[in-house]
């Protein structure tokens, strides 16, 4: 059975989550501020966790780096008010894997996590090559030569994960789209996740093959 973690302090949205992951099938607890979330999580096993950012006690993106230390890695998608890109941007880049804005649709909402639910697991051997640097799936930290260690987010973590398991391969942005993205209705989040990887990792990291897409390139 998939269970779920909604930390949310509007009891009344709050409550409307738990009985729509309900009706789809999820196993659903609710904690109600940060402090009531970090304990539930750290003492129970989740699938899926669905943050807001203005909570009480402990604020979302600190609750999430909190559980990220503890060495919780189920999919976080944070569910807010705050919507600007710098907002959005500081939540991926806090380890979250989506960002949904309040107000929201519900159909897309389940079909983002249903999506999210759906991520490979890391395999046995969670380390993979890239270049010359080494590539954790399961704490998504790339280890350069040089002792350098870089955290990706989940959606960053995934397209680099694409490109290391076919090193050679030229991915189309329809294609990272379809792999990477599927709930996006455009191909641009291609753009802007190469552009987050080259930002952390070094321009070099994701090789563009002019007019065909991208393929890894090298650290």
């Amino acid at each position: 059975m998939t269970r779920v973690l909604v930390v949310e302090d509007d009891r009344e949205l709050g409550e409307l989550l738990v009985r729509a992951f309900g009706n789809a099938g999820y196993t659903t607890d609710l904690a109600g501020d940060g402090q009531a979330g970090l304990h539930r999580a750290l003492t129970r096993g989740y699938d899926l966790l669905i943050l807001d950012r203005g909570l009480p006690a402990i604020e979302g993106l600190d609750l999430l780096a909190r559980l990220r230390r503890s060495g919780v890695q189920a999919p976080a998608l944070m569910l807010t008010a705050l919507g600007t890109v710098a907002d959005r941007v500081a939540g991926l880049d806090g380890g979250a894997e989506d960002y949904v804005v309040k107000p929201f649709d519900l159909d897309e909402l389940l079909a983002r996590v249903r999506v999210l639910l759906r991520r490979p697991p890391a395999p046995a051997g969670h380390v993979i090559a890239v270049g010359t640097a080494e590539f954790d799936l399961i704490t998504r930290t790339v280890h350069a030569e040089d002792g350098t260690a870089t955290t990706l987010s989940g959606r960053e973590s995934d397209l680099l994960r694409l490109f290391a398991e076919h090193p050679s391969r030229v991915f189309s942005r329809r294609e990272i789209t379809a792999r990477v993205f599927p709930e996006s209705g455009t191909d641009t989040l291609a753009d802007t996740y190469v552009h987050y990887l080259r930002r952390k990792l070094g321009a070099a990291v994701v090789t563009t093959v002019r007019g065909t897409g991208y393929r890894l390139g090298r650290l």
